[in-house]
Protein backbone atom coordinates (compact mmCIF):
# COMPACT_ATOMS: atom_id res chain seq x y z
CA UNK A 1 0.00 0.00 0.00
CA UNK A 2 0.98 3.64 -0.34
CA UNK A 3 2.18 5.61 2.64
CA UNK A 4 -0.91 7.83 2.99
CA UNK A 5 -4.53 8.18 1.93
CA UNK A 6 -4.51 11.98 1.86
CA UNK A 7 -1.71 13.23 -0.37
CA UNK A 8 -0.28 16.62 0.40
CA UNK A 9 1.36 19.16 -1.89
CA UNK A 10 4.65 17.84 -3.24
CA UNK A 11 7.69 19.87 -2.31
CA UNK A 12 11.22 18.92 -3.25
CA UNK A 13 13.85 19.84 -0.71
CA UNK A 14 17.53 20.59 -0.95
CA UNK A 15 19.01 17.48 0.64
CA UNK A 16 22.56 18.67 0.22
CA UNK A 17 22.75 21.93 2.08
CA UNK A 18 26.06 22.61 0.39
CA UNK A 19 27.28 25.36 -1.91
CA UNK A 20 29.36 24.99 -5.03
CA UNK A 21 33.04 25.72 -4.58
CA UNK A 22 34.47 28.75 -6.32
CA UNK A 23 37.49 28.10 -8.49
CA UNK A 24 39.02 29.14 -11.76
CA UNK A 25 36.07 27.64 -13.62
CA UNK A 26 34.01 30.65 -12.50
CA UNK A 27 35.99 32.80 -14.92
CA UNK A 28 35.24 30.31 -17.68
CA UNK A 29 31.53 30.51 -16.86
CA UNK A 30 31.67 34.29 -17.04
CA UNK A 31 33.29 33.96 -20.47
CA UNK A 32 30.52 31.55 -21.48
CA UNK A 33 27.77 33.91 -20.38
CA UNK A 34 29.34 36.78 -22.31
CA UNK A 35 29.63 34.51 -25.34
CA UNK A 36 25.99 33.41 -25.04
CA UNK A 37 24.86 37.03 -24.80
CA UNK A 38 26.65 37.77 -28.07
CA UNK A 39 25.77 34.59 -29.95
CA UNK A 40 22.50 32.98 -28.83
CA UNK A 41 19.70 33.65 -31.30
CA UNK A 42 16.52 31.65 -30.99
CA UNK A 43 15.73 32.27 -34.66
CA UNK A 44 18.80 30.41 -35.87
CA UNK A 45 18.28 26.90 -37.15
CA UNK A 46 19.41 24.10 -34.85
CA UNK A 47 22.21 23.37 -37.31
CA UNK A 48 23.40 26.99 -37.32
CA UNK A 49 23.30 27.29 -33.53
CA UNK A 50 25.10 24.01 -32.91
CA UNK A 51 27.80 25.05 -35.37
CA UNK A 52 28.43 28.20 -33.34
CA UNK A 53 28.34 26.31 -30.05
CA UNK A 54 30.52 23.43 -31.22
CA UNK A 55 33.21 25.41 -33.01
CA UNK A 56 33.55 27.71 -29.99
CA UNK A 57 34.35 24.71 -27.78
CA UNK A 58 31.23 24.92 -25.61
CA UNK A 59 29.41 21.84 -26.92
CA UNK A 60 32.03 19.36 -25.65
CA UNK A 61 34.30 21.38 -23.34
CA UNK A 62 35.87 18.24 -21.82
CA UNK A 63 37.48 17.34 -25.16
CA UNK A 64 41.06 18.48 -25.85
CA UNK A 65 41.53 21.81 -27.57
CA UNK A 66 42.64 20.09 -30.79
CA UNK A 67 39.30 18.22 -30.80
CA UNK A 68 36.93 21.20 -30.57
CA UNK A 69 36.92 21.23 -26.76
CA UNK A 70 38.46 23.27 -23.97
CA UNK A 71 40.25 20.55 -22.05
CA UNK A 72 38.29 21.04 -18.82
CA UNK A 73 37.42 18.41 -16.22
CA UNK A 74 34.08 16.59 -16.33
CA UNK A 75 32.74 18.49 -13.32
CA UNK A 76 33.44 21.80 -15.09
CA UNK A 77 31.78 20.45 -18.23
CA UNK A 78 28.65 19.73 -16.18
CA UNK A 79 28.66 23.30 -14.89
CA UNK A 80 28.99 24.62 -18.44
CA UNK A 81 26.04 22.51 -19.64
CA UNK A 82 23.91 23.77 -16.74
CA UNK A 83 24.93 27.36 -17.45
CA UNK A 84 23.83 27.06 -21.09
CA UNK A 85 20.47 25.70 -19.96
CA UNK A 86 20.08 28.38 -17.28
CA UNK A 87 20.76 31.08 -19.87
CA UNK A 88 17.84 29.77 -21.90
CA UNK A 89 19.83 28.60 -24.91
CA UNK A 90 19.60 25.23 -26.64
CA UNK A 91 22.10 22.80 -25.12
CA UNK A 92 24.75 20.75 -26.87
CA UNK A 93 23.85 17.81 -29.14
CA UNK A 94 22.95 14.77 -27.05
CA UNK A 95 23.68 11.14 -27.79
CA UNK A 96 26.48 8.64 -28.12
CA UNK A 97 28.43 10.76 -30.56
CA UNK A 98 29.26 13.34 -27.90
CA UNK A 99 29.40 10.83 -25.03
CA UNK A 100 31.47 8.07 -26.64
CA UNK A 101 32.59 8.54 -30.24
CA UNK A 102 34.11 12.01 -29.93
CA UNK A 103 36.32 11.29 -26.90
CA UNK A 104 37.39 7.93 -28.36
CA UNK A 105 38.38 9.51 -31.68
CA UNK A 106 40.15 12.28 -29.77
CA UNK A 107 42.09 9.56 -27.91
CA UNK A 108 42.98 7.32 -30.86
CA UNK A 109 42.14 9.05 -34.14
CA UNK A 110 44.30 11.07 -36.47
CA UNK A 111 43.91 14.82 -36.64
CA UNK A 112 42.23 14.38 -40.01
CA UNK A 113 39.67 12.03 -38.43
CA UNK A 114 39.14 14.48 -35.60
CA UNK A 115 38.57 17.31 -38.06
CA UNK A 116 36.07 15.15 -39.96
CA UNK A 117 34.24 13.03 -37.40
CA UNK A 118 34.51 15.03 -34.18
CA UNK A 119 33.66 18.31 -35.88
CA UNK A 120 30.42 16.81 -37.21
CA UNK A 121 29.63 15.45 -33.73
CA UNK A 122 30.11 18.64 -31.72
CA UNK A 123 28.14 20.64 -34.30
CA UNK A 124 25.33 18.06 -34.28
CA UNK A 125 25.59 17.32 -37.99
CA UNK A 126 26.01 13.56 -37.52
CA UNK A 127 24.59 11.21 -34.89
CA UNK A 128 26.35 8.01 -33.84
CA UNK A 129 25.43 4.63 -32.40
CA UNK A 130 27.50 1.81 -30.89
CA UNK A 131 27.89 -1.52 -32.71
CA UNK A 132 29.62 -3.64 -30.09
CA UNK A 133 27.41 -6.34 -28.54
CA UNK A 134 26.28 -9.38 -30.51
CA UNK A 135 23.75 -12.15 -29.76
CA UNK A 136 26.66 -14.45 -28.87
CA UNK A 137 29.10 -11.84 -27.59
CA UNK A 138 27.74 -9.56 -24.89
CA UNK A 139 29.51 -10.08 -21.58
CA UNK A 140 32.35 -11.77 -23.48
CA UNK A 141 32.63 -8.97 -25.99
CA UNK A 142 35.97 -10.19 -27.32
CA UNK A 143 34.17 -13.28 -28.63
CA UNK A 144 32.49 -11.22 -31.37
CA UNK A 145 32.10 -12.87 -34.77
CA UNK A 146 31.12 -9.96 -37.04
CA UNK A 147 33.83 -10.06 -39.70
CA UNK A 148 35.42 -7.47 -41.95
CA UNK A 149 37.27 -8.59 -45.08
CA UNK A 150 39.61 -6.25 -46.96
CA UNK A 151 38.58 -5.32 -50.49
CA UNK A 152 40.95 -2.75 -51.99
CA UNK A 153 40.55 0.52 -50.09
CA UNK A 154 37.42 -0.77 -48.34
CA UNK A 155 36.33 -3.47 -45.90
CA UNK A 156 33.25 -5.65 -46.42
CA UNK A 157 31.43 -6.23 -43.12
CA UNK A 158 28.97 -9.03 -42.32
CA UNK A 159 27.45 -9.90 -38.95
CA UNK A 160 24.79 -9.03 -36.42
CA UNK A 161 24.81 -6.53 -33.57
CA UNK A 162 22.27 -6.07 -30.79
CA UNK A 163 21.30 -3.46 -28.16
CA UNK A 164 22.16 -0.71 -30.62
CA UNK A 165 21.01 2.37 -28.72
CA UNK A 166 19.37 4.99 -30.99
CA UNK A 167 20.54 3.15 -34.08
CA UNK A 168 17.37 4.20 -35.86
CA UNK A 169 18.52 7.85 -35.97
CA UNK A 170 22.28 7.30 -36.33
CA UNK A 171 24.32 8.45 -39.32
CA UNK A 172 27.41 6.51 -38.27
CA UNK A 173 28.25 3.63 -35.97
CA UNK A 174 31.21 2.73 -33.75
CA UNK A 175 31.83 -0.74 -35.15
CA UNK A 176 34.20 -3.40 -33.88
CA UNK A 177 34.67 -6.36 -36.22
CA UNK A 178 37.06 -9.27 -36.53
CA UNK A 179 39.68 -8.58 -39.20
CA UNK A 180 42.05 -11.48 -38.44
CA UNK A 181 40.53 -14.70 -37.00
CA UNK A 182 43.98 -16.31 -36.81
CA UNK A 183 45.00 -14.01 -33.97
CA UNK A 184 43.87 -14.53 -30.34
CA UNK A 185 40.35 -13.28 -29.67
CA UNK A 186 41.38 -10.03 -27.98
CA UNK A 187 43.55 -9.30 -30.97
CA UNK A 188 42.48 -9.34 -34.62
CA UNK A 189 39.66 -6.87 -33.85
CA UNK A 190 39.48 -3.50 -35.60
CA UNK A 191 37.46 -0.40 -34.72
CA UNK A 192 35.69 1.41 -37.60
CA UNK A 193 33.45 4.40 -38.09
CA UNK A 194 30.82 2.99 -40.45
CA UNK A 195 28.04 4.76 -42.36
CA UNK A 196 24.70 3.42 -41.13
CA UNK A 197 22.62 4.50 -44.11
CA UNK A 198 23.80 2.18 -46.87
CA UNK A 199 22.77 -1.06 -48.57
CA UNK A 200 23.49 -4.03 -46.34
CA UNK A 201 22.58 -2.43 -42.99
CA UNK A 202 19.13 -2.96 -41.48
CA UNK A 203 18.11 -1.61 -38.06
CA UNK A 204 15.13 -3.20 -36.28
CA UNK A 205 13.69 -1.75 -33.03
CA UNK A 206 13.51 -3.75 -29.79
CA UNK A 207 10.53 -2.51 -27.80
CA UNK A 208 11.10 -2.41 -24.06
CA UNK A 209 8.56 -3.00 -21.33
CA UNK A 210 8.63 0.77 -20.70
CA UNK A 211 6.84 1.14 -24.05
CA UNK A 212 9.85 2.75 -25.71
CA UNK A 213 12.24 1.33 -28.29
CA UNK A 214 15.60 2.93 -27.57
CA UNK A 215 17.48 -0.27 -28.37
CA UNK A 216 17.71 -2.04 -31.72
CA UNK A 217 19.18 -5.09 -33.39
CA UNK A 218 21.34 -4.38 -36.44
CA UNK A 219 21.83 -6.78 -39.34
CA UNK A 220 24.91 -6.21 -41.51
CA UNK A 221 25.22 -8.02 -44.83
CA UNK A 222 28.26 -7.05 -46.90
CA UNK A 223 28.16 -3.40 -45.89
CA UNK A 224 31.20 -1.34 -46.79
CA UNK A 225 33.49 0.90 -44.76
CA UNK A 226 36.58 2.75 -46.08
CA UNK A 227 40.00 1.75 -44.82
CA UNK A 228 40.46 5.42 -43.88
CA UNK A 229 37.68 4.99 -41.28
CA UNK A 230 39.75 2.70 -39.06
CA UNK A 231 40.09 4.38 -35.65
CA UNK A 232 43.43 3.43 -34.15
CA UNK A 233 45.54 0.78 -35.84
CA UNK A 234 44.46 -2.32 -37.72
CA UNK A 235 43.81 -5.21 -35.29
CA UNK A 236 44.08 -2.80 -32.35
CA UNK A 237 40.33 -2.43 -31.95
CA UNK A 238 40.19 -4.03 -28.51
CA UNK A 239 42.27 -1.22 -27.00
CA UNK A 240 40.16 1.41 -28.76
CA UNK A 241 36.92 -0.30 -27.68
CA UNK A 242 38.12 -0.28 -24.08
CA UNK A 243 38.63 3.45 -24.38
CA UNK A 244 35.02 3.80 -25.52
CA UNK A 245 33.82 1.59 -22.66
CA UNK A 246 35.80 3.69 -20.21
CA UNK A 247 34.10 6.86 -21.42
CA UNK A 248 30.75 5.06 -21.31
CA UNK A 249 31.18 3.92 -17.71
CA UNK A 250 32.33 7.36 -16.64
CA UNK A 251 29.38 9.01 -18.38
CA UNK A 252 26.78 6.53 -17.13
CA UNK A 253 28.23 5.98 -13.69
CA UNK A 254 27.36 7.61 -10.38
CA UNK A 255 28.76 11.11 -10.38
CA UNK A 256 28.96 11.20 -14.18
CA UNK A 257 26.96 13.21 -16.65
CA UNK A 258 25.79 12.32 -20.10
CA UNK A 259 24.95 14.74 -22.87
CA UNK A 260 21.71 16.63 -22.91
CA UNK A 261 19.80 18.73 -25.40
CA UNK A 262 16.25 19.40 -26.55
CA UNK A 263 16.92 18.56 -30.19
CA UNK A 264 18.23 15.33 -31.70
CA UNK A 265 21.46 15.52 -33.70
CA UNK A 266 22.06 13.98 -37.12
CA UNK A 267 20.46 14.06 -40.52
CA UNK A 268 17.81 11.40 -39.85
CA UNK A 269 15.95 12.99 -36.91
CA UNK A 270 14.84 16.00 -38.96
CA UNK A 271 15.68 18.61 -36.32
CA UNK A 272 18.66 20.38 -37.89
CA UNK A 273 16.64 22.73 -40.11
CA UNK A 274 14.13 23.62 -37.42
CA UNK A 275 14.22 26.79 -35.33
CA UNK A 276 16.57 26.43 -32.35
CA UNK A 277 14.28 28.39 -30.04
CA UNK A 278 11.49 25.88 -30.57
CA UNK A 279 13.49 23.32 -28.57
CA UNK A 280 13.89 25.61 -25.57
CA UNK A 281 11.10 25.98 -23.05
CA UNK A 282 9.62 29.45 -23.04
CA UNK A 283 9.81 31.38 -19.74
CA UNK A 284 6.05 31.14 -19.35
CA UNK A 285 6.16 27.40 -19.84
CA UNK A 286 8.96 27.12 -17.32
CA UNK A 287 6.98 29.19 -14.83
CA UNK A 288 3.90 27.04 -15.32
CA UNK A 289 6.00 23.90 -14.99
CA UNK A 290 7.51 25.12 -11.73
CA UNK A 291 4.12 26.02 -10.28
CA UNK A 292 2.82 22.51 -10.96
CA UNK A 293 5.99 20.73 -9.94
CA UNK A 294 7.80 20.29 -6.63
CA UNK A 295 9.70 23.38 -5.56
CA UNK A 296 13.40 22.65 -5.43
CA UNK A 297 16.25 24.73 -4.12
CA UNK A 298 19.26 25.29 -6.31
CA UNK A 299 21.36 22.47 -4.89
CA UNK A 300 18.80 19.66 -4.96
CA UNK A 301 20.18 16.19 -5.57
CA UNK A 302 17.95 14.91 -8.34
CA UNK A 303 16.15 11.69 -7.55
CA UNK A 304 16.80 11.86 -3.80
CA UNK A 305 15.19 15.31 -3.63
CA UNK A 306 12.26 14.22 -5.79
CA UNK A 307 11.61 11.15 -3.65
CA UNK A 308 11.79 13.24 -0.46
CA UNK A 309 9.06 15.43 -1.90
CA UNK A 310 7.01 12.40 -2.89
CA UNK A 311 7.40 10.86 0.57
CA UNK A 312 5.87 14.04 2.00
CA UNK A 313 3.18 13.98 -0.68
CA UNK A 314 2.17 10.45 0.36
CA UNK A 315 2.63 11.11 4.08
CA UNK A 316 5.43 8.61 4.71
CA UNK A 317 8.32 11.01 5.28
CA UNK A 318 8.34 9.94 8.94
CA UNK A 319 8.47 6.22 8.14
CA UNK A 320 11.86 5.04 9.47
CA UNK A 321 12.40 2.54 6.63
CA UNK A 322 11.64 5.14 3.98
CA UNK A 323 13.85 7.69 5.71
CA UNK A 324 16.69 5.18 5.88
CA UNK A 325 16.32 4.46 2.17
CA UNK A 326 16.33 8.15 1.31
CA UNK A 327 19.45 8.69 3.41
CA UNK A 328 21.12 5.76 1.66
CA UNK A 329 20.17 7.09 -1.78
CA UNK A 330 21.55 10.52 -0.96
CA UNK A 331 24.74 8.99 0.45
CA UNK A 332 25.30 6.86 -2.64
CA UNK A 333 24.87 9.92 -4.84
CA UNK A 334 27.40 11.85 -2.76
CA UNK A 335 29.91 9.00 -2.93
CA UNK A 336 29.56 9.00 -6.71
CA UNK A 337 30.10 12.75 -6.79
CA UNK A 338 33.16 12.52 -4.54
CA UNK A 339 34.63 9.76 -6.69
CA UNK A 340 34.14 11.92 -9.77
CA UNK A 341 36.01 14.74 -8.04
CA UNK A 342 38.78 12.34 -6.99
CA UNK A 343 39.12 11.19 -10.57
CA UNK A 344 39.24 14.79 -11.76
CA UNK A 345 42.00 15.63 -9.29
CA UNK A 346 44.00 12.55 -10.28
CA UNK A 347 43.75 13.36 -14.00
CA UNK A 348 44.88 16.92 -13.32
CA UNK A 349 48.07 15.42 -11.90
CA UNK A 350 48.51 13.07 -14.83
CA UNK A 351 47.41 10.07 -12.76
CA UNK A 352 44.48 7.67 -12.76
CA UNK A 353 42.46 5.77 -10.16
CA UNK A 354 42.37 2.11 -11.11
CA UNK A 355 38.86 0.84 -11.73
CA UNK A 356 37.14 4.15 -10.99
CA UNK A 357 34.94 3.89 -14.10
CA UNK A 358 33.85 0.36 -13.18
CA UNK A 359 33.12 1.45 -9.61
CA UNK A 360 31.05 4.35 -10.93
CA UNK A 361 29.07 2.02 -13.20
CA UNK A 362 28.34 -0.34 -10.30
CA UNK A 363 27.32 2.62 -8.16
CA UNK A 364 24.87 3.78 -10.81
CA UNK A 365 23.27 0.33 -10.99
CA UNK A 366 22.79 0.30 -7.23
CA UNK A 367 21.33 3.80 -7.25
CA UNK A 368 18.78 2.94 -9.94
CA UNK A 369 17.70 -0.21 -8.12
CA UNK A 370 17.23 1.73 -4.89
CA UNK A 371 15.30 4.44 -6.74
CA UNK A 372 13.02 1.72 -8.08
CA UNK A 373 12.39 0.10 -4.72
CA UNK A 374 11.96 3.36 -2.80
CA UNK A 375 9.69 4.91 -5.40
CA UNK A 376 7.36 1.93 -5.51
CA UNK A 377 7.34 1.72 -1.71
CA UNK A 378 6.34 5.38 -1.48
CA UNK A 379 3.58 5.44 -4.11
CA UNK A 380 2.14 2.04 -3.16
CA UNK A 381 -0.67 0.67 -5.39
CA UNK A 382 -0.34 3.67 -7.73
CA UNK A 383 2.95 2.14 -8.83
CA UNK A 384 0.97 -0.41 -10.83
CA UNK A 385 -0.28 2.38 -13.11
CA UNK A 386 1.92 3.46 -16.00
CA UNK A 387 1.30 5.61 -19.04
CA UNK A 388 2.80 4.09 -22.17
CA UNK A 389 1.89 7.11 -24.30
CA UNK A 390 1.74 10.87 -23.84
CA UNK A 391 -2.04 10.73 -23.64
CA UNK A 392 -2.03 7.99 -21.00
CA UNK A 393 0.57 9.81 -18.93
CA UNK A 394 -1.46 13.03 -19.02
CA UNK A 395 -4.59 11.16 -17.93
CA UNK A 396 -2.75 9.56 -15.00
CA UNK A 397 -1.33 12.90 -13.94
CA UNK A 398 -4.81 14.38 -13.86
CA UNK A 399 -6.33 11.47 -11.92
CA UNK A 400 -3.52 11.05 -9.37
CA UNK A 401 -2.54 14.71 -9.02
CA UNK A 402 1.08 13.59 -9.04
CA UNK A 403 3.06 14.58 -12.15
CA UNK A 404 6.03 12.57 -10.89
CA UNK A 405 4.29 9.20 -10.71
CA UNK A 406 5.38 8.49 -14.29
CA UNK A 407 9.00 9.06 -13.32
CA UNK A 408 8.67 6.45 -10.58
CA UNK A 409 7.02 3.80 -12.76
CA UNK A 410 9.37 4.44 -15.67
CA UNK A 411 12.34 4.02 -13.34
CA UNK A 412 10.84 0.82 -11.95
CA UNK A 413 10.43 -0.66 -15.44
CA UNK A 414 13.81 0.55 -16.67
CA UNK A 415 15.86 -0.32 -13.57
CA UNK A 416 16.64 -3.77 -14.90
CA UNK A 417 18.59 -2.31 -17.84
CA UNK A 418 21.51 -0.35 -16.28
CA UNK A 419 22.96 -3.41 -14.52
CA UNK A 420 23.21 -5.01 -17.98
CA UNK A 421 24.11 -2.39 -20.59
CA UNK A 422 27.56 -0.85 -20.69
CA UNK A 423 28.95 -4.07 -19.23
CA UNK A 424 26.99 -6.14 -16.70
CA UNK A 425 27.51 -5.72 -12.97
CA UNK A 426 29.18 -9.13 -12.96
CA UNK A 427 31.66 -8.03 -15.61
CA UNK A 428 32.42 -4.83 -13.67
CA UNK A 429 33.15 -6.90 -10.56
CA UNK A 430 35.38 -9.25 -12.55
CA UNK A 431 37.36 -6.32 -13.92
CA UNK A 432 37.75 -4.75 -10.48
CA UNK A 433 38.73 -8.10 -8.98
CA UNK A 434 41.27 -9.05 -11.64
CA UNK A 435 42.71 -5.73 -12.79
CA UNK A 436 42.46 -3.66 -9.61
CA UNK A 437 42.63 -6.10 -6.71
CA UNK A 438 44.89 -8.61 -8.49
CA UNK A 439 42.65 -11.61 -7.85
CA UNK A 440 43.31 -14.72 -9.98
CA UNK A 441 41.69 -14.90 -13.40
CA UNK A 442 39.63 -17.75 -14.78
CA UNK A 443 41.80 -20.79 -15.57
CA UNK A 444 42.78 -21.38 -19.17
CA UNK A 445 44.89 -19.79 -21.87
CA UNK A 446 42.22 -18.63 -24.31
CA UNK A 447 43.87 -15.22 -24.73
CA UNK A 448 46.79 -16.79 -26.56
CA UNK A 449 44.83 -19.22 -28.76
CA UNK A 450 43.89 -18.08 -32.31
CA UNK A 451 40.21 -17.15 -32.37
CA UNK A 452 39.57 -19.54 -35.24
CA UNK A 453 40.79 -22.44 -33.03
CA UNK A 454 38.65 -21.63 -30.01
CA UNK A 455 35.69 -23.89 -29.21
CA UNK A 456 32.30 -22.22 -29.52
CA UNK A 457 31.46 -19.82 -26.65
CA UNK A 458 35.04 -20.06 -25.29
Amino acid sequence: MGCAQEPQGIEMTDTAGATSSTDSSDELLEELNDWLSDNWDADLSVSQWWERLGLAGWAAPTLPTNAYGRGVARSVGVRIAKAISAFGALGAPSGLGLLLAAPTIADHGTQEQIDTFVKDIVTGQKAWCQLFSEPGAGSDLAGLTARAIKDGDEWIVTGQKVWTSLGQTADLGMLIARTDPDLPKHQGITYFGIEMVQPGIEVRPLREMTGHAMFNETFIDEARVPDANIIGALNNGWAVANSTLGHERAGLGAGGSGGGGGATPGTLAGHLDRRAGDFVSAPAAKKAEKSAAPKAKRNDHGSAAMLVGMARHYGCDKDPIVRQGLAELYTMGEIGRYNAERSKAARAQGKDIAGIGNIAKLGMSNIVRLQRDLGLQIVGPAGMLHGYSTQQSAALNEVTGNPFLGAVTTTALYAQAPPIYGGTDQIQRNIIGERVLGLPKEPGDTKNVPFSDLPKNA
